[in-house]
């Protein structure tokens, strides 16, 4: 059994990480702002399925091998950075061919806004988005290798505990996805502008590719 200030603890620093804006966030805003709410669901689904499918591997220990082994985690490191990079980058790419084959706005032209990268409103592509992002990304790994075990007594059930522990940071962050989609949702008829398409996915692109970078050539 967790003690109550162990899990009081331990919801408020997953708390304050999931409110600090980052990949995930930048991800769901993006795509709730497009007006693909179903998708931006499907996308926070894939995000806490990898979080989930972490907090099990580090409860069982497996995740801690992949922080012993240099080279396990620079193959998933370079793969999850390049991931990010052309994720980044061709959100980049799509606004630059916009702007040169866009003609000036006029009535009607928001009909070319839902022309580019993971435009389809689906739950499957989404979900399928979340979770790659998420468990190619070594760093939730160490985090919860450094943080999950501190917080497991040694007469408890790893496994059980760890699920709980993880069950907490995925309820923290499915309620601030839902304000992050409602928050999109509420700004979607000024962000699907065809200008303020191309703003919004310069700024998610450059952001997603920055973190790639970051996992590539950070400590």
């Amino acid at each position: 059994m967790i003690p109550m200030d162990a899990l009081w603890t331990f919801s408020l620093m997953v708390g304050l990480l999931t409110l600090t804006p980052g990949l995930d966030t930048a991800l769901i805003l993006r795509t709730a702002a497009l007006g693909h709410r179903l998708r931006a669901w499907g996308v926070v689904l894939g995000i806490q399925s990898g979080t989930l499918i972490w907090g099990m591997l580090t409860s069982l220990g497996v995740t801690a091998l992949l922080t012993a082994s240099h080279l396990a985690y620079e193959i998933l490191r370079w793969a999850g950075a390049a991931y990010l990079v052309w994720i980044g980058g061709r959100m980049l790419w799509g606004t630059l061919r916009r702007s040169m084959d866009e003609a000036p706005e006029a009535p009607g032209s928001r009909a070319e806004v839902n022309v580019g990268s993971g435009s389809d409103d689906s739950l499957l592509g989404g979900w399928r988005q979340g979770v790659t992002t998420n468990l190619l990304n070594p760093k939730m790994g160490a985090f919860y290798v450094a943080v999950l075990p501190q917080f497991l007594p040694a007469n408890a059930s790893h496994l059980a505990g760890g699920v709980l522990l993880t069950g907490i940071h995925i309820l923290l962050a499915v309620i601030w996805a839902g304000v992050l989609i409602t928050l999109g949702h509420v700004l979607r008829e000024r962000l699907q502008r065809p200008r303020a398409r191309r703003y919004l996915d310069r700024i998610t692109g450059t952001v997603i590719a920055a973190f790639g970078i970051r996992l590539a050539f950070g400590e």
